[in-house]
């Protein structure tokens, strides 16, 4: 999760230019969530593509994938070099932890359920972005002894690996469980459903800041209203990762483009200059 920097210049009283310290501003990585679906067959891939050339098409077009098999099945050593093999070395994916094991490390065993789920993710080298680990709704922060489970997990969890958790249930939202994310540097996951009458609330507990855009549809304003809520975090020098839901017609690649064009624009408006 990386940064570049900006050089800005500005005038002295007789008129010389100076330049400031360069500023640094963040990677926009924008994608969705899982790229095979054989019903973008004629969408999104051209017609004639082999399924085998999906990943190698969708890295051509956007610089990130969150996987969704890994959230059924640990991702083996075969699956990982085809993966990597099909993307460039800039390309950087998203592992969804997989469930059963996730579960395991908040509620049973967490050091040895940390040590199944990414005992295999090195293989990924530096095409890993982050493990994306969810806490499902039916798993509710019922007291203390909830917070203990959350920070058990997050010691475990190998520091050289990032981490961000999504925390489906609103009970998980408050300060004790904020807290546990910021001192062990996890990312609080952002995820935006049709369920929530308001866009969630975006707050920084890591050193970056990811979007999970869940709804069925979004216009091209509701996108707008999203780029100038990311702006400000990219300007600040803050990552930012944002996957789209799939759906069967291909929109969410669509969507994705808009996004990262209105991203553009705002960052434009405010003066800044964004990476991919």
């Amino acid at each position: 999760m990386s940064s570049r920097a900006v050089a800005r210049a500005r005038a002295t009283p007789d008129g010389t230019s100076v330049a400031e310290p360069a500023l640094r501003t963040g990677v926009l990585r924008v994608g969705t969530s899982g790229f095979a679906y054989a019903a973008w067959h004629g969408i999104f891939y051209p017609p004639e593509l082999p399924n085998r050339d999906f990943l190698s098409f969708y890295a051509s077009r956007f610089t990130a994938c969150e996987l969704n098999g890994t959230f059924y099945a640990r991702p083996t050593p075969k699956a990982i070099a085809g993966w990597v093999g099909a993307t460039p070395d800039t390309f950087r994916f998203v592992v969804k932890a997989q469930r059963g094991g996730a579960l395991r490390a908040l509620f049973v065993t967490p050091s040895e359920s940390v040590r199944w789920l990414t005992d295999p993710l090195p293989a990924f080298g530096d095409r890993l972005g982050a493990v994306l680990f969810r806490v499902p709704r039916e798993a509710r922060r019922r007291g203390p002894e909830d917070d203990l489970r959350l920070r058990a997990v997050l010691n475990a969890w190998p520091r050289e690996m990032p981490l961000v958790v999504e925390l489906q249930d609103p009970s998980w939202h408050v300060d004790e469980t904020f807290d546990a994310l910021t001192d062990a540097g996890a990312i609080l996951c952002a995820t935006d459903l049709d369920t929530l009458s308001e866009p969630p609330t975006l707050r920084l507990t890591g050193p970056a800041l990811y979007l999970r855009l869940r709804r069925a549809t979004y216009d091209a304003d509701e996108l707008a209203s999203w780029a100038r809520r990311a702006a400000p975090f990219l300007a600040a020098g803050t990552d930012v990762w944002t996957f789209f839901r799939h759906d069967e017609l291909g929109y969410a690649t669509e969507r994705a483009d808009t996004f990262a064009a209105a991203v553009a624009d705002e960052l434009r408006r405010i003066g800044a200059t964004g990476s991919a």
